[in-house]
């Protein structure tokens, strides 16, 4: 049976069939938009293999080329610091003017345009307006800013969703996961199926998780309790981007490879650097999250069973608990944030 680029795309079935119409007559200009680990990097990827060899055959040229970012004819494009810059915008136009270098068509995959500046989505505008004939734009997002409504309006848009946690253990017990292994890492992840491959080879996820849910049951009012809580759940927290720390050593191995054989130009390396700050960011906050999204539960248990003092007293943690999970998203300082929600939570046990 024949690989198909498409099987790389998890848990997307219909967005999958919407790819393969489009493949058929396809257009200028695609967004797919959907959360980050929804697998639309790896659809772009495949869309492209489609798009440029007419086939789905991912052990084909095209298809293996496409699937391994090494296509002469597929350009993608991360953003370098905190957003997409008007530099960053003037390249993509030039890449776009760019006649094929094997095939009648090229395709440039734009990552992260969530995060586009005003200044680079007015430079791109016109190009995506008028694109060279031969380019074929496919624009991934994980939502739709004020700065990139116009860029959307001339796309069609591909919709993918959060991977369902079952889709997610399976897979990965596809992968050669253990199935208890497999089915914490999805719990964890999200719906997200790259940081579930991550969890997946991190022996202390299931020890980082309790030690979450159980902190309510040591909390006992005092300062002292909260720091070492603190210091604990934090450390734990730090320790879990070890997993994605060894994968990125093995990118890096890559990418020096690369820069012995060929030299510096061209090779990515600073792309690659900033991407594996950005992405130790985001694991170590959505570990975070995770935890206290144990805590909440114990928290949510403690309703049901009414163990508490004061029934109140738990739904009122949960919330204060959420509170902290949304202030993440604010880059507050860590240690601070921990401290203040400890402190300001109940024991589960006792007087509240």
């Amino acid at each position: 049976m024949v690989r198909s680029v498409f099987d790389t795309v998890v848990g997307q079935h219909d967005t999958i069939e919407v790819l393969r119409g489009a493949a058929a007559a396809p257009t200028h200009a695609y967004l797919f938009l959907g959360p980050a680990g929804s697998t639309k990097h790896e659809a772009a990827r495949a869309f492209a293999a489609v798009l440029l060899g007419g086939t789905e055959d991912a052990t084909g040229r095209d298809g293996r080329l496409a699937m391994a970012s090494e296509h002469p004819d597929i350009r993608e494009i991360e953003r370098v610091g905190a957003s997409i810059s008007a530099e960053q915008a003037r390249e993509i136009v030039r890449l776009a003017a760019l006649a094929p270098i094997e095939s009648t068509r090229k395709v440039l995959i734009l990552h992260e345009f969530h995060l586009v500046r005003p200044d680079a989505a007015a430079i791109l505008l016109k190009t995506l307006e008028e694109p060279p004939a031969s380019t074929t734009f496919v624009i991934l997002a994980e939502f739709i800013t004020a700065e990139l409504i116009t860029i959307a309006s001339r796309c069609t848009r591909v919709e993918f969703h959060a991977i369902d946690t079952q889709q997610i253990a399976d897979q990965l017990i596809m992968e050669g996961v253990d199935p208890d292994s497999a089915l914490e890492a999805a719990e964890a992840a999200g719906g997200n199926l790259v940081r579930a491959r991550v969890l997946a080879s991190d022996p202390d996820l299931a020890l980082r998780r309790r030690a979450f849910a159980s902190a309510p049951n040591s909390l006992d009012g005092t300062g002292a309790t909260v720091l070492r809580l603190s210091d604990e759940l934090l450390g734990l927290t730090e320790a879990a981007t070890a997993p994605l720390t060894a994968r990125h050593r093995d990118e890096v191995s890559v990418v020096n490879e690369r820069i012995a054989q060929f030299g510096e130009r061209g090779s990515g390396a600073k792309a690659l650097e900033e991407r594996q700050k950005r992405e130790t960011r985001r694991y170590r906050v959505d570990a975070l999250r995770d935890g206290l999204a144990q805590m909440a539960a114990t928290y949510r248990d403690a309703m049901v069973t009414q163990t508490m003092a004061r029934p109140d007293a738990a739904a009122e943690a949960v919330s204060r608990i959420h509170e902290a999970i949304a202030a993440l998203d604010r880059n507050p300082n860590e240690a601070l944030l921990m401290q203040s929600l400890l402190w300001s939570l109940p024991p589960i046990t006792g007087r509240a």
